[in-house]
């Protein structure tokens, strides 16, 4: 099993705090089988900047902490960054490493209370230099609690949408567990991730969330997203479900 998300490098972001912590992490992840893991510190969210030189180091620091520790876990360096006006500049600059080493998909982070206006223009500047945006975390975004139509339209036009295992199994609430599960059943989620903290209470939870996909709608499904993860990964063509608006619940909070 592949995960495309999780902050486990040390002293990085709001993930772990220090080498100890990682290496538990990174047990915690093989025990909920996990073999490979992308490591993907915040950068450019107003809090955290993680350069791409920096990140390919640690992650390479971190690699050979795992195989002398005897941890079966291959890490591959990525970001998750944050929709902000200056990305374009930095991703010519060669300051953005995408979730594959070909330079095909973008773990793209909203603020966690709205969508930015110019949020589709940002999209348009992102395809044009041939990434696809993978949506991370939509489910826990405010402005698409409201309007779910604005997860719709941009995979529409050409996005992708990751949803944290936890999310979809109960761990941030029942209103974003809902969400979740609307993006899932709308065919509007292609892949789960751990998207892995330090945080009390936040554990991996992607094979409760496989268990739950495979209950709710088959073997099929969840192959399906489970070949997805290993697709981005390697840069290959992911496969998509027929997607459909998400109808707004009336009485729809995020707490």
């Amino acid at each position: 099993m592949i995960d495309i998300h999780s902050h486990l490098l040390p002293g990085l972001d709001d993930g772990s705090k220090d080498l100890t912590t990682s290496l538990n992490l990174a047990r915690d992840a093989v025990a909920d089988g996990i073999t490979h893991s992308l490591m993907t510190p915040h950068h450019m969210n107003g809090r955290y900047t993680n350069h791409a030189a920096d990140v390919i180091a640690a992650t390479n620091t971190f690699q050979m902490a795992l195989n002398e520790h005897q941890i079966p876990l291959t890490v591959f360096p990525a970001q998750e960054v944050r929709i902000n006006g200056d990305l374009i500049a930095a991703l010519e600059a060669g300051d953005i490493l995408t979730a594959d080493a070909g330079g095909k998909y973008l773990l793209l982070e909203f603020p966690s209370n709205e969508v930015p206006a110019y949020t589709e223009r940002m999209f348009f500047d992102i395809q044009q230099h041939g990434l696809i945006p993978i949506i991370v975390h939509p489910e826990r975004n405010e402005g698409m609690m409201t309007d779910p139509n604005i997860l719709y339209e941009l995979e529409s036009r050409g996005a992708l949408a990751q949803v944290t295992a936890s999310s979809y199994v109960g761990t941030f609430g029942k209103a974003v567990q809902q969400f979740a599960e609307d993006i899932v059943g709308h065919g509007l989620a292609q892949v789960f991730a751990s998207d892995a903290h330090h945080i009390p209470g936040r554990d991996y939870e992607m094979q409760l969330a496989f268990e739950k996909l495979r209950k709710n709608y088959g073997e099929g499904k969840a192959e399906i997203f489970n070949e997805n993860a290993k697709a981005i990964v390697n840069g290959d063509a992911v496969q998509l479900f027929k997607e459909e608006p998400i109808k707004k619940r009336k009485f729809f909070s995020k707490y």
